[in-house]
């Protein structure tokens, strides 16, 4: 009797992946149609599949943060009795039913520790990743009387998620809006959301619309110090925040909300409780450990970014990572000519003691031809982004990830610096 064997690793795991399946079978299939003879494609970031490999820089996946969490080893690691959270209730006493006590104590320290939110007279709804949170935040904020669904709005150029999350339940209560700088309807109820820093470009924001009747979710998933400055404290009626990011254990699938207002927190807790009856018990439970160690690390090593023989924080190593990522992307940019990236402000951070410049988790690349298809350029370079067409801008723009695996993120810079403007536009070399 033969077995199908399984994939144990990440790595491999990731290869079988649905959603990045079908990325890449569209990416492949227009690199295909381009280059001859076909490539030999692989979505693994270990070496041994040479330099010709596609590289899929589409979705954020976190990836970069291995390097640290490897050094933790069994500290980081946890093993779950088989009799311990077999309940669906965590603590009757807290207004979110389904949120483990030492998460909850996690989530207050780090936010303590980093200076990054106000945690006083707010409660904390969980949810299965800032994504969920983001639904049963926009069911909450509704005005279920009105006898339209209520307009979601947010900047362009917005998270490319939005639009799809508010209509592909086609729900009554709340519908896309569009562009938050055109939005015109005077006198309707209209909920804002303000990403800060901004995914795509990393901007930091601030409300659009500012009339009344509206209400302002927002979405602080890249708020914290190895991406931006933290310059004061998050104070926000309800403010959104994800492991995916902050730790960068995206598939523990666990985000949170810090909310004003206890009864908008309920209707959370019961949107959240009508689609999946709570959040799962393993999940927080590792996510609390991951937060409490990233805590460990800032109290022990400090805020700053300078790695010694003892060790170093986990957003020092962030920061030390991610400044050696932007300095490298731009000077590539720079060297191939065909591209630009936004510029950003420096501003003291209160964590790290220093002036610094955002670091943000994508590289929005422009092209300067403003006929070129930008993310189809870089398909015919065996890189795959995520085209400005998703984020409400033109097919000019395109995102990239930052965060993945130090190989993929060598070939991205490699490959960028050799993508220069040919003259009287001709084929890109």
């Amino acid at each position: 009797m033969s077995f199908k064997q399984e994939p144990c690793s990440d790595e491999e795991r990731g290869k079988d992946s649905p959603v990045r399946k079908r990325d890449f079978k569209k990416g492949i299939h227009e690199i295909m149609c381009i280059n001859n003879p076909p490539l030999r494609v692989s979505t693994s970031e270990r070496g041994d599949y040479g330099d010709d490999r596609v590289i899929n820089l589409d979705a954020g996946d976190p990836t970069m943060y291995e390097t640290y969490w490897k050094k933790m080893g069994k500290k980081a690691t946890m093993v779950i009795p088989g009799w311990r959270s077999m309940s669906y209730y965590s603590n009757g006493r807290s207004l979110c039913w389904f949120l483990e006590p030492d998460l909850c104590q996690q989530i207050l320290r780090l936010h303590r520790v980093v200076g990054n939110a106000i945690t006083e007279g707010r409660y904390i709804v969980v949810g299965n990743g800032s994504s969920q949170l983001i639904l049963a935040a926009l069911y909450a904020l509704s005005s279920p009387e009105s006898s339209e669904p209520t307009d979601v709005v947010s900047a362009v150029p917005y998270y490319s998620s939005y639009p799809s999350m508010c209509d592909y339940l086609k729900t009554a209560l709340f519908k896309w809006g569009g562009d938050a700088s055109k939005y015109e309807k005077e006198g309707s109820n209209y909920i804002e959301i303000v990403t800060s820093p901004n995914n795509p470009d990393g901007s930091l924001r601030e409300p659009v619309v500012n009339r009344s009747g509206g209400k302002l979710l927002h979405d602080l998933a890249y708020y914290w110090p190895h991406y931006t400055s933290i310059t004061a404290p998050a104070d926000f009626d309800v403010a959104l925040f994800t492991a995916s990011k902050c730790t960068g254990h995206a598939g523990s699938r666990i985000g949170w909300a810090l909310v004003k207002d206890p009864e908008i927190a309920m209707k959370m807790v019961k949107f959240i409780e009508l689609n999946t009856i709570g959040v799962s018990k393993d999940s927080q439970l590792r996510a609390a450990r991951m937060l409490s160690i990233v805590s460990d690390s800032c109290e022990q090593f400090g805020s700053t970014n300078v790695s010694d023989n003892r060790g170093e924080s986990f957003y020092g190593f962030g920061h030390r990572l991610m400044t050696e990522r932007w300095c490298r992307i731009r000077q590539a940019v720079k060297h191939g000519g065909m591209f630009t990236l936004p510029e950003f402000p420096t501003a003291y951070c209160t964590f790290l003691h220093q002036p610094t410049e955002s670091r943000p988790a994508f590289a929005w690349l422009k092209c300067e031809d403003e006929e070129e298809d930008c993310a189809g350029l870089l398909r015919r370079h065996k890189i795959l982004g995520r085209s400005g067409v998703s984020f409400g801008c033109s097919a000019q723009f395109v995102r990239v990830s930052m965060l993945d695996r130090d190989d993929n993120f060598d070939l991205l810079v490699q490959r960028i610096s050799k993508i220069t403007a040919a003259p009287n536009n001709s084929e890109r070399h």
